[in-house]
């Protein structure tokens, strides 16, 4: 099991953040995950919105790092910590400048950059960016596709309803060949995106019993050709409902006692899950209770769950 860490005061929906974040800096944030990155963690986390309608502020909150932008400055202050964003809205912007971003992220770390990616819930944000919001799994996949042309092809060439290009250069490609695709969501259109296209999974308002099921469902789709499936799934996600209501469950809050870390990371690995996050106990006081926090899950949560 690889553990991963969140970018703390990247977003602020209300079943997630605690008050200690607020008073973070961009230079705080960095310093975090130079620390996450000391100690071992596998992979820094962040999610992405660009405008919040003000009904909905109370519990998504409005601040939110545009993905890349900010994994490239982590990036800068880390030297091992892949990179992945929480997801990313792919319908919201054009697939060619994104996978330009992606790549570039990808080059300039040393093929540090995963993507994870969702089709996106919240209506009025595609309707202020003048973007469908009933065509947007459509738009996902032939985005995806898109992307991974530019990315895998020297001379790349792509016809579709939403996007087209040939004769065009694109450079530089992502050092890892492909950045890895992570899809984000429940339903099965998700799950289909996943055998076609994807690395990773990872679950939002599954039950957590059900993802074998689903694991299964994915490796017997006809267009899943056998690669490695990782399952990203972390216990404070059980907070959050579909449209980040707070829903009080009673095994999302994280926990000061080892043997319960260990016994939650087992479970989840039994049910396939490959990476998780340790929840936040409640009740942080600030940074450097943050900081010893990340050391003691490092120095008492790792070695028991490698």
């Amino acid at each position: 099991m690889r553990l991963n860490v969140g970018v703390p005061n990247s977003m602020h929906v209300a079943a997630m953040v605690q008050p200690w974040e607020y008073a973070l800096k961009g230079d705080d944030v960095g310093r975090a995950m130079t620390i996450a990155d000391e100690l071992g963690f596998y992979k820094c986390m962040l999610g992405e919105h660009f405008v919040i309608p003000k009904e909905h502020i109370a519990l998504s909150g409005d601040h939110y790092f545009h993905t890349t932008v900010a994994l490239g400055f982590l990036g800068g202050r880390t030297s091992r910590l892949r990179l992945s964003s929480s997801v990313s809205i792919v319908p919201l912007q054009n697939p060619i400048v994104q996978a330009k971003a992606w790549s570039t992220l990808d080059w300039l770390t040393g093929g540090r950059a995963e993507a994870l990616f969702g089709v996106g819930w919240l209506k009025e944000e595609f309707d202020v960016l003048g973007i469908d919001f009933h065509k947007r799994g459509r738009m996902a996949d032939e985005y995806v596709a898109a992307m991974i042309e530019l990315w895998t092809k020297e001379d790349p060439v792509f016809e579709g309803e939403f996007v087209s290009f040939r004769d065009q250069g694109f450079a530089p490609k992502p050092i890892q060949g492909k950045v890895p695709l992570w899809f984000g969501g429940d339903a099965e259109p998700v799950l289909k995106r996943v055998a076609k296209f994807g690395d990773g999974w990872s679950p939002f308002r599954t039950p957590p019993e059900k993802f074998p099921e689903c694991i299964d469902f994915i490796k017997s789709q006809p267009e899943y050709d056998g690669r490695p499936i990782e399952i990203f799934f972390a216990l404070e996600m059980l907070n959050v409902g579909a449209h980040h209501e707070v829903l009080d469950d009673p095994r999302a809050p994280g926990s000061r006692s080892i043997q319960q870390i260990v016994d939650q990371v087992g479970w989840l690995k039994e049910l396939g899950i490959t990476q998780t996050i340790v929840p936040l106990p409640p009740g942080i006081s600030g940074f450097e209770e943050y900081r010893d926090r990340l050391r003691w899950v490092a120095a008492e949560i790792m070695p028991k769950i490698a």
